[in-house]
């Protein structure tokens, strides 16, 4: 799966089950010091709507969603374009946490609308950023690139919250087009915009995407090339735990599932296949259920691989055709080409050979159009007017 799908997944995942630990997020404790000052109530609510996302993006989905009600119930009763504006976006944002809904791109574009309408240049150029993100996650380049030069001239060089978002989605694209160098130039600034800004779930959410490209990146060569493992697995594997102890520190993640599940992907390029299976097995049915069921199917082949390699030839063989099932012809060109090239491993395991040759044709021609989207990717990120600051 490509990058932010989880977004950047980059994001699904659930509150913690268990009792939530207390949040260190040093943006937070700056908002609420806003709202304890705040003079005037519009100012008090648009903070308030700033507090309900970071809550959420801390796997508060419950708390965010208790006080985003009772804003809506004030501007009910005293609307202000600034506080329906927030609103909007933050309905956007909780529609993308929650299940990747297709709504969220059209309530930000109305939070955009009403921005910039009301003269709100940070507001606009924060929703632009994002406008970006969920473009990049449709693989929508055009939109993409129009929403993060807009982000570029609105947002001021210390508007930290709109230039962390714009530089993750260029370093996104960039490492998607292959252009690491640049992505590293991109991402660079994205961590520092988050630090500066206080905003750990940023640092949390740009350790998981940098980490996910990396490993999609490994995960496409070892399919490729039709290799058990690649180089440098270990250092993925640094970095997917990385970001679980980071979480666990900060007070939880929007997205529990999304980091077993990346650390999975590693294992099974590192051929270790009892434990990639585990942990499949462990996360692999919420995240389908949460919004990821598009995107799964070159998961549940993994899954049928590390069942073949692990004697489980039937449940494998189960599990590769509901793969097939599950395949969806919208999802990403590299997922499709990720399933195919592991189902065609999966049935020559199994003695399958015209299964095998079938498949391993289709992922032919899916990585020749994902090498196609590339170079494309590649040429117009090289012709934008936007540089990383």
């Amino acid at each position: 799966m490509s990058g932010s799908k989880g977004s950047s997944r980059p994001a699904v995942k659930r509150a913690p089950r268990s009792a939530p630990e207390a949040i260190k997020n040093r943006l937070l404790s700056r908002v609420e010091a806003e709202i304890a000052a705040a003079t005037h109530q519009t100012q008090s609510a648009c903070a308030r709507a700033r507090r309900a996302l970071l809550l959420a993006r801390h796997g508060r989905l419950d708390q965010a969603r208790s006080e985003l009600t009772g804003l809506h119930q004030l501007a009910f009763q005293h609307p202000h374009p600034e506080l329906g504006a927030w609103l909007h976006f933050a309905e956007g944002l909780m529609s993308y946490y929650t299940d990747f809904s297709s709504s969220a791109h059209e309530k930000i574009a109305r939070a955009q609308q009403i921005a910039r309408a009301a003269s709100l240049p940070a507001l606009e150029a924060l929703c632009a950023a994002w406008l970006a993100q969920l473009a990049y996650v449709r693989h929508a380049s055009e939109e993409m690139l129009r929403q993060a030069e807009l982000c570029d001239r609105l947002a001021t060089l210390d508007d930290h919250g709109a230039r962390y978002r714009l530089c993750t989605v260029m370093g996104l694209a960039h490492q998607y087009a292959d252009l690491n160098e640049q992505a590293q130039a991109w991402f660079s600034q994205a961590r520092r915009h988050a630090l500066i800004d206080g905003d750990d779930a940023s640092v949390s959410a740009l350790m998981y995407n940098m980490a996910e490209m990396r490993t999609a990146q490994a995960r496409r060569a070892s399919l490729v090339a039709a290799l058990a493992a690649v180089s440098g697995g270990q250092g993925l594997l640094l970095g997917a735990d990385s970001i679980k102890h980071y979480d666990a520190a900060m007070g939880g993640s929007v997205m529990p599932d999304l980091t077993p599940l990346l650390r999975a992907q590693i294992l099974v390029v590192e051929g270790d296949f009892a434990q990639a299976l585990a942990l499949y097995e462990a996360h692999l049915p919420q995240a389908m259920a949460s919004g990821l069921a598009r995107l799964g199917s070159s998961l549940l082949a993994d899954l049928a691989w590390c069942r073949v390699n692990l004697g489980q030839q039937e449940q494998g063989l189960l599990q590769a055709r509901e793969a097939e099932f599950e395949l969806d012809a919208h999802c990403d060109v590299d997922d499709r080409a990720a399933t195919h090239s592991r189902l065609a491993q999966v049935y020559a395991a199994l003695g399958q050979t015209d299964a095998a040759a079938q498949q391993a044709a289709l992922a032919q021609a899916e990585w020749q159009e994902f090498a196609v989207q590339q170079a494309a990717w590649a040429g117009q990120l090289r012709a934008a007017a936007i540089q990383p600051r």
